[in-house]
C-alpha cells in the first residue's frame, strides 16, 4: 500500500519525489550487442531474437494482407466504433495544431518566413507485452498522417502464436499503413534505426516501451538518429481537496498503478481524513482486478503526501513534474493556471486519465521521469521540421547591410562582412552609373 508522508520539509521533496530505480541497471551491454547483430546480420538476426524473446518462429516478418483480413474480421463492431470515435478525436485535436502559413516583413525588403516540412519516414513502436496499447498507434500515426509523413512503419511484437493485436492491424489498416512489423523489443528499434532486408531506415522513431526498448532509443539517438522523448514508467499525480470523492480518487490511481510493476502513483492533499478515506478506497477496490499483483506492487512505490496548504500542493506538484496530473479540487480551471511542469492536465472531479490514454483528442504519448519540467508531449510538431526562410531585396539589403557589416567586424569574421558589403558595392555600383 501507498506510503504516507506527512507534512514534510521542502528540503526533503526532491527525495521524496524520487521515482522507482530502475530494476535493471547492467542492461546497457546487452542492447549494445542486440543493435550491433542487428545491423550487422538483419532479418536473420531478428528472427533469431524474435523467437528468443517472443517465443515463436516467424519466416516472414512483415503483416501480410490475409492477416489484415483476419484482424478485421475478428474485431467486434463495438470495438471498431469505438476506436472509430477516439481516431476521429485524435485526429480532431492534432489538425487544429497546424500553424498558419505566414510571412513576416522584419523591415522593408527584408522578409521571413517559417515552413513546417514532414519528417519523411517515421517508425512507431506499439508495446506488446502484458497489455497491448493499440491506442498506442492511434496516437502515434494519427499526427504522422495529419503532419504528411511519406511512409509511416510500424513495428509490434508478436504473441506466441505469431500474431498481433487485431485492434494494431485495424488502425493501421484503416489508416492505410501497410509496413507493419511483428518485431519487438531492442531488435525492432535496431531495425528501425538501422534498416533491413525488410524493414525500412527511418529518420526518427516514436513509441514508448520496457527498460530495453528505452535503452535502445537512447543507443540510436546518440548515433544521431532522432527519437520522441525520453520515456520511462509512467506515473501520475493526483491533487485534491475536500470537494474530491475518495472512490473517484483511488480508481484514477489504480488506472496508472495497473500499468506496471514500475509505475508510480501519487496523491497529494492538504485533508488527512481524506487520504484516509482514498487508501480505505483503495484496498476495496484494488481486490476486483485482473491485474491486482502488479498495482499493489506499482502502489509500493508510490505515496500519499499530506500539505498544509494549496500553494504547498502546486509547488510539490511543480517539483515532481508528473507525466499526467488529475486536479480533483474546486476551481480546478482558475489553479491550473499555476501548473508550469506536467505533461498532460485532467482538470475536475469527471475528467480521469483514462479519457486522455484513449478518446479525447490529446495525445498519450507524454515525457515522465520528471522530464516534464522541459519537454513536450508528442504532438503534430513531432513529426514536422521547422525549416525557415528569407529573401531580401536590393532596398533590404541597404537597409540591413550596414547592421550586418558592423557586427561581422566585431566578431573578426571578415568573410561574413565581405559577403555582404561585396553586394553592397555592386549596388552602389550600379546606381552610380545610372546617375552619370
Amino acid at each position: 500500500m501507498m506510503e504516507v508522508v506527512k507534512y514534510p520539509l521542502r528540503e526533503n521533496w526532491k527525495k521524496l519525489l524520487a521515482r522507482p530505480a530502475a530494476a535493471r541497471t547492467d542492461i546497457g551491454p546487452v542492447v549494445e550487442g542486440i543493435l550491433a547483430e542487428i545491423k550487422d546480420k538483419g532479418d536473420e538476426a531478428l528472427r533469431r531474437y524474435t523467437e528468443k524473446f517472443d517465443q515463436v518462429a516467424l519466416e516472414t516478418l512483415k503483416v501480410s494482407e490475409e492477416e489484415f483480413r483476419e484482424a478485421d474480421a475478428s474485431l467486434s463492431h463495438s470495438l471498431k466504433n469505438a476506436i472509430d470515435t477516439a481516431s476521429a478525436n485524435v485526429e480532431a485535436f492534432h489538425r487544429s495544431q497546424k500553424e498558419p502559413f505566414r510571412k513576416v516583413e522584419t523591415m522593408p525588403g527584408v522578409l521571413c518566413w517559417r515552413k513546417s516540412v514532414p519528417i519523411q519516414r517515421v517508425g512507431l513502436y506499439i508495446p506488446g507485452g502484458t497489455a497491448p496499447l493499440f491506442s498506442t498507434l492511434l496516437m502515434l500515426a494519427i499526427p504522422a498522417m495529419v503532419a504528411g509523413c511519406e511512409e509511416i512503419v510500424v513495428c509490434s511484437p508478436p504473441n506466441k502464436q505469431g500474431k498481433l493485436h487485431p485492434a494494431i492491424l485495424y488502425i493501421a489498416g484503416r489508416l492505410k499503413i501497410k509496413q507493419v512489423f511483428k518485431v519487438g523489443g531492442a531488435q525492432a528499434i535496431a531495425a528501425m534505426a538501422y534498416g533491413t532486408e525488410s524493414i525500412p531506415q527511418v529518420f526518427k522513431i516514436f513509441g514508448p516501451g520496457n527498460a530495453f526498448v528505452t535503452k535502445a532509443k537512447q543507443l540510436v539517438a546518440q548515433e544521431g538518429l532522432a527519437i520522441d522523448l525520453p520515456a520511462g514508467p509512467s506515473e501520475v499525480a493526483v491533487m485534491i481537496d475536500q470537494t474530491a470523492d475518495p472512490e473517484f480518487v483511488a480508481a484514477d490511481l489504480l488506472a496508472q498503478a495497473e500499468h506496471g510493476t514500475d509505475s508510480q502513483v501519487l496523491l497529494v492533499a492538504k485533508d488527512e481524513m481524506l487520504v484516509a478515506e482514498v487508501l480505505s478506497s483503495i484496498r476495496n477496490q484494488v481486490e476486483r482486478l485482473p491485474r491486482k499483483e502488479i498495482a499493489e506492487a506499482a502502489l509500493e512505490n508510490s505515496r500519499a503526501i499530506i500539505l498544509h496548504n494549496m500553494g504547498e500542493m502546486l509547488d510539490l506538484v511543480n517539483e515532481y513534474a508528473p507525466e499526467h496530473l488529475i486536479m480533483s479540487v474546486d476551481q480546478p480551471e482558475s489553479l491550473s493556471e499555476q501548473i508550469v511542469n506536467a505533461g498532460s492536465v485532467f482538470l475536475g472531479h469527471y475528467s480521469p486519465e483514462s479519457i486522455g490514454d484513449y478518446a479525447s483528442g490529446t495525445n498519450h504519448t507524454l515525457p515522465t521521469y520528471g522530464y516534464a519540467k522541459a519537454i513536450s508531449g508528442v504532438s503534430l510538431d513531432s513529426f514536422v521540421k521547422k525549416i525557415t526562410f528569407q529573401q531580401i531585396d536590393e532596398d533590404g539589403l541597404q537597409r540591413i547591410g550596414p547592421v550586418v557589416e558592423e557586427m561581422a567586424e566585431a566578431e573578426g569574421l571578415h568573410a561574413h562582412k565581405w559577403a555582404v558589403s561585396i553586394r553592397l558595392d555592386s549596388l552602389q555600383s550600379g546606381l552610380s552609373l545610372e546617375s552619370e
